[in-house]
């Protein structure tokens, strides 16, 4: 009588220590799943901070080639060209144009996703350009390798739109610049424009992130 009692006990020991030991291992699995769910927002995350970036340094390339010059097919400077570039009569409503590239993904910008994304823009704000383009296509047009990461590379838009701010005091290390009566103030000697650029990861059916930053370029009157 007492052995019977004795193998009662063990087999219930046994399946309760069988469904503590599953408990664990479903914990376990749910803490792995859930660590490997934040790893993926840190990649994303960053990588949407690093597409931010090339967006504004897109806008102060455009800045810089509008100052010099766009470039010719013949690899030179339209120097004929060369203006500082100002803002645009209408108000800007958030509406990007897609940067010329080949078959381009859907843009994440006619939303005004970018320009929502700054709070303190005025309702009337008028811009110079405001451009639009998807980074994983960007890549491979200009051959970079992206390996299996290409599809994933496709869910991140980097945008950018300038305004002109107005006259400011250009300090450049080598500059010829010169002083200026052009009415656009007593001692400047610099025009002042605001780059803001927005990295964006829209992949359909998850979680929408941008990444905003801006700077202040002052280019040099001539």
């Amino acid at each position: 009588m007492r052995n019977i009692k004795e193998k009662g006990f063990a087999l219930i020991l046994s399946l309760v220590l069988l469904l503590a030991m599953s408990l664990m291992g479903g914990a376990l699995i749910l803490i792995t799943s859930e660590d490997h769910k934040s790893n993926n927002l840190v990649d994303i995350n960053q990588q949407t901070f690093y597409v931010a970036e090339m967006a504004l340094s897109e806008g102060e390339r455009y800045l810089k080639n509008q100052l010099e010059g766009p470039w010719k097919a013949d690899g030179t400077r339209d120097l004929a060209s060369a203006k500082l570039p100002t803002n645009l009569a209408a108000i800007f409503n958030g509406v990007m144009t897609s940067i010329p590239i080949t078959n381009p993904p859907t843009p994440a910008n006619n939303a005004a996703i970018c320009r929502n994304s700054f709070s303190d823009l005025p309702d009337n704000l008028k811009v110079i350009v405001a451009e639009s383009s998807n980074f994983g296509t960007f890549l491979k047009d200009s051959s970079i390798p992206t390996g299996n990461d290409q599809t994933f590379l496709n869910n991140f838009y980097y945008e950018y739109f300038i305004t002109r701010l107005g006259a400011a005091n250009f300090k450049g290390a080598g500059s010829s610049a010169k002083r200026s009566s052009g009415g656009l103030g007593s001692g400047k000697n610099g025009m002042a424009y605001r780059v803001y650029g927005c990295g964006i990861y829209d992949d359909p059916g998850k979680t929408e992130t941008v990444v905003t930053l801006e700077s202040v370029v002052i280019l040099p009157l001539s």
